[in-house]
């Protein structure tokens, strides 16, 4: 298993989405990653919604690409196949037949995007992956309009057996203090199962685990803080089974200041 950590969202393809703009850009950002202890980056561009012209063939030969680019610059970061995949009607069949690719290109778990002005019910979404052997990752629910204002819906996706992934910045406070409120009940009660960056560039949504990392050890401690940012991580890297419900979350350090609000 990976002793580093394992980001399975980042926009680090160049010129296919909000993500890199340029190889330089993914080039700065590899080196950012490496320098903070990254190992494995699992590519993420958008699939679907204002993203549906990017195809699955095409990300798989721009993700094999930037190894090169990277193996050329000598930056020791492995690099995956996946996609950030905005939940739409055809997308069951459109993993199906590969045009919309799993993490890793493994065939296991999905990263899902909701539109980011509301919520939608997940069930049917998780069914239909259920029928394929497949796992729904629901990507940064803290930042989703729906699910601010009514964030106990979250629980029972949880315990019907939805995985959920964080954004770093939210944890750190870069998404503003509700987001940052709300990441942090989500992990103070187990419900994260990954913490991952969203890298979008160089300067601006780094992708950095840092701060996040040490807010997760106040709150829960540091064996499920490794949990979120490697263990579980890695096992989608190599498309194992993750395990589904609630986390196991150590009590926050005594007089941390933000338990309150976050429980």
């Amino acid at each position: 298993m990976s002793q580093g950590w394992v980001d399975i969202h980042c926009h680090l393809v160049p010129g296919i989405d909000d993500g890199a703009k340029d190889q330089n850009d993914t080039l700065a950002m590899a080196r950012l990653a490496v320098a903070e202890g990254t190992e494995t980056v699992i590519c993420t561009p958008h699939q679907l919604g204002a993203f549906r012209h990017n195809r699955g063939d095409q990300i798989r030969r721009r993700v094999q690409a930037v190894q090169e680019l990277l193996n050329a610059h000598r930056i020791p970061l492995v690099v995956m196949p996946g996609a950030d995949v905005r939940i739409e009607d055809d997308m069951p069949q459109l993993l199906a037949s590969g045009e919309v690719l799993t993490l890793g290109d493994l065939r296991r778990h999905v990263l899902l995007e909701l539109p980011h002005e509301l919520y939608m019910p997940l069930e049917p979404v998780l069914d239909a992956l259920r029928a394929q052997h497949l796992v729904g990752i629901l990507s940064h629910p803290e930042r989703n309009r729906g699910i601010m204002r009514t964030p106990e819906i979250i629980e029972p996706l949880v315990e019907a057996g939805c995985l959920m992934q964080v954004t770093c910045g939210s944890l750190a406070g870069s998404f503003g203090p509700q987001c940052q409120q709300i990441a942090e009940r989500f992990v103070s009660r187990g419900l994260v199962h990954f913490l991952a960056t969203d890298g979008h560039g160089p300067k601006s949504r780094r992708p950095l685990f840092g701060q996040a990392v040490q807010r997760s050890t106040e709150l829960v401690g540091e064996a499920a803080t490794m949990k979120m940012c490697r263990d579980n991580p890695c096992l989608v890297a190599e498309g194992r089974d993750v395990a589904a419900g609630p986390i196991a979350v150590a009590a926050p350090r005594r007089g941390w200041r933000f338990w309150k609000r976050a429980s």
